[in-house]
């Protein structure tokens, strides 16, 4: 540990680079990435430093707080220096000023510091935006891999990696390899992730961290189409043991294969085993072995491979098509996936009970959008900024699709806003509007009217909120302050 701190913002390269040029200035000083709403309760808790320095972060936390605690920094003779881009703000009040060793408002040496690294970058890192540059733009994806992995894994450790290279002018063949991996990771899984800070999101992400470290603990995840359920699905193995040691994650799709080779995807084969099978190939269960295989639209899988899957799940082991040799062992964890009603489906006999109860040993409920609008601005920027398409949008744009219920959900929001940007509509309401005409019959009908009889509105009613649990009679009993045997009553 140095004996200064480095706390610098995230989100933009050149946060990164004027970091970087201090890190150069004060040679051995320690650096992490600091969120806004976090300063407050971090410098609460730092120790071991003779020198804080603060460097493109702004705040939206508690000013009492932080007030507390640079007082409380400058008892023990640590000092505090804020760099920024702009004068002191006003409602930051003497409180915090009075306990700040200096308040650097000197944006435009920041700002020709930061131009002038890029200038004798030229042809590196000069023009960063300009994606042609292969240097420049593999540290910006550098970058954003390492906020990825700081948001989704909590690793603390990347971006001021990232902050190190850039000081001292580190070519990508200086990377280590475990940072190589990084990026890769994030070229193919940085477009799944959680994004919102509802309540709803929130939960769901405390869930996805209790359950991912049980990692023989198998997930049923259920919820309506376009909700997230492949997201949830990879970030439960990527915050596993499996995932942290790179296992593999392996994704089916149970609807995507013919019923009639479902059983060499599964287990396998050896050469000759059917017509077709012109060499050894390795089941989904061999190629996952010590990862996790991800199931999707589990629903859909025939009758007749459930009772494959449910041996392979019960047993462990298993022999490939037309092998006449020993059983195969794994150790794979299985996370399925749902738009269906399973519960139902299992009282109708199209699902079997038995794996049905092996699937969900864990069921997890992803919200559908119209539960959590409050999401929605922020999922919108996220897409744009990582699509290219630009930032926020407008007011009048937010207001416009908060109008809407989305029932294709995460996936549709995509989906407009994409066409938005393809076709430069600005007016959202027009969009709106014109998918609605394009899109009316799939979505969804008029309310059934309720009947006038109480006996039969309540049954519609508790039919309702069984449906929107996913048939969870549980959760649906819990909802309407009721008994599961007076659900169960109503659903006769």
């Amino acid at each position: 540990m140095g004996n200064t701190l480095i706390l610098t913002g995230w989100k933009y390269m050149d946060y990164a680079v004027a970091a970087a040029i201090a890190l150069r200035h004060f040679g051995t000083a320690d650096v992490l990435g600091m969120s806004r709403r976090r300063l407050p309760e971090y410098l609460e808790e730092v120790s071991g430093y003779a020198e804080i320095v603060i460097l493109g972060v702004s705040l939206t936390g508690d000013v009492e707080r932080l007030a507390k605690a640079l007082k409380n920094l400058k008892n023990k003779y640590i000092k505090v220096t804020w760099i920024s881009g702009i004068d002191f703000p006003e409602w930051m009040g003497d409180d915090i000023r009075s306990n700040l060793e200096s308040y650097v408002n000197d944006s435009e040496s920041i700002s020709n510091a930061v131009t002038e690294y890029y200038k004798r970058k030229e042809g590196e890192l000069a023009a960063y935006e300009d994606v042609n540059l292969p240097i420049g733009r593999q540290y910006i994806e550098f970058k954003e891999a390492a906020e990825y992995f700081y948001r989704n894994y909590q690793d603390e450790e990347a971006y001021p990696r990232v902050i190190r290279h850039i000081a001292v002018e580190d070519p990508e063949s200086k990377w280590s390899e475990s940072e190589r991996r990084m990026v890769e990771h994030y070229r193919r899984y940085g477009h799944r992730e959680l994004v919102g800070k509802s309540a709803a999101i929130e939960k769901l992400q405390e869930s996805i961290n209790l359950i991912a470290p049980h990692e023989h603990a198998r997930v049923l995840i259920l919820g309506e189409s376009g909700t997230g359920k492949e997201t949830v699905a990879t970030l439960i193995h990527f915050k596993s043991q499996r995932g942290q040691e790179g296992e593999p994650f392996i994704v089916f799709n149970c609807a995507s294969v013919n019923p009639q080779l479902l059983e060499s995807r599964f287990l396998g084969h050896e050469k000759g085993a059917f017509t077709g099978a012109t060499e050894d190939r390795n089941g989904l269960f061999e190629v996952a072995n010590g990862g996790t295989l991800f199931l999707d639209e589990i629903g859909e899988l025939p009758l007749e491979a459930q009772g494959l899957l449910l041996r392979v799940l019960e047993e462990g082991r298993f022999q490939r098509l037309g092998s006449s040799g020993s059983e195969i062992e794994v150790d794979v964890r299985v996370i399925a996936a749902t738009n269906r009603d399973l519960a139902s489906m299992v009282r109708d006999g199209k699902f079997r009970l038995d794996l049905y109860q092996r699937l969900s040993v864990i069921q997890l409920r992803i919200p559908p959008l119209r539960e959590h609008k409050e999401d929605i601005p922020l999922i919108a920027y996220s897409y744009r900024d990582r699509n290219k398409m630009g930032g926020w949008l407008s007011q009048e744009q937010v207001d416009a699709l908060m109008e809407y219920d989305f029932p294709g959900n995460v996936r549709e929001l995509y989906n407009l806003l994409e066409r938005s940007h393809v076709l430069e509509i600005t007016d959202y309401k027009q969009l709106i509007r014109e998918h609605r005409e394009l899109n009316a019959a799939l979505l969804p009908q008029d309310k059934v009217e309720v009947p006038d009889n109480l006996d039969e509105a309540m049954r519609l009613h508790v039919k309702h909120v069984c449906e929107k649990y996913n048939g969870n009679i549980t959760k649906a009993a819990e909802a309407l302050g009721t008994s599961r045997n007076t659900v169960r009553k109503y659903l006769e």
